[in-house]
């Protein structure tokens, strides 16, 4: 690019009149946990400079931390601006941690997200335009509704299964390299298809019968009828 605003950790920022470039999409990222950490899942939804919706991406992550689940969001972003040729890539977030500690204005001390944190900058490198920008939670709703979806999908409170989706047909992983189909956060989500478990209550304690309960997983109980 001929002309910049200027450079920063989080790396190339677009100059002032060129937000509004014909390839420029916009990435509004979000994460979260029912737990913390409890089942945790992201969504993300890609609109192009001229509104129209590019992809929906959508992931159930397993047993994680909000903030884990915030930077899948990015990670993903990045990966699917990257595979499906779109160089200039703003992200919208309303982690205000995330956004702070891939501007540089915040140190990343998680030793969960660490790994995290140094993919998304490795992914941003390769970019020609990058920028990211934090917006209270009411401004990210698209998204929000996108990472809720995933995780009732993980907790099966849905008909649907427990695998990514995407409104372009595309997987919505983030992987850790060019050429890996998933990433550090997907590798280790380990979903479980909803499934029947059998036993009984005794002391307001919950007995199983057969099978084994999940970490992190909720359960509804269901007398049987006779």
């Amino acid at each position: 690019m001929s002309s910049r605003q200027g450079e920063t950790d989080s790396g190339r920022l677009w100059p002032a009149d060129s937000s509004h470039s014909k390839d420029l999409v916009t990435a509004y990222c979000d994460g979260g946990s029912r737990g913390n950490p409890g089942p945790a899942g992201f969504g993300v939804f890609i609109q192009g400079a001229d509104g129209e919706t590019v992809a929906e991406l959508s992931e159930y992550l397993g047993k994680h931390t909000n903030n884990y689940a915030e930077y899948s969001a990015l990670l993903a972003s990045l990966d699917f601006a990257l595979t499906q040729g779109h160089p200039r890539l703003k992200v919208v977030s309303d982690s205000e941690l995330m956004v702070k500690q891939i501007k540089g204005q915040y140190k990343v001390n998680s030793p969960e997200l660490r790994p995290l944190y140094e993919e998304a900058k490795r992914r941003i490198a390769r970019l020609d335009a990058f920028q990211i920008q934090h917006v209270l939670r009411e401004k990210n709703q698209r998204a929000d509704r996108l990472a809720n979806l995933a995780m009732d999908r993980g907790m099966g409170r849905t008909g649907s299964d427990n695998g990514r989706t995407s409104s372009t047909g595309l997987s919505s992983g983030s992987p850790s390299s060019g050429s890996s189909s998933r990433s550090p956060a997907s590798a280790s989500a380990g979903a479980e298809k909803p499934q029947m478990l059998r036993g009984f209550v005794k002391g307001g304690v919950v007995h199983l019968v057969e099978g084994e309960l999940p970490d992190g997983i909720f359960v509804r109980i269901t007398p049987e009828r006779r």
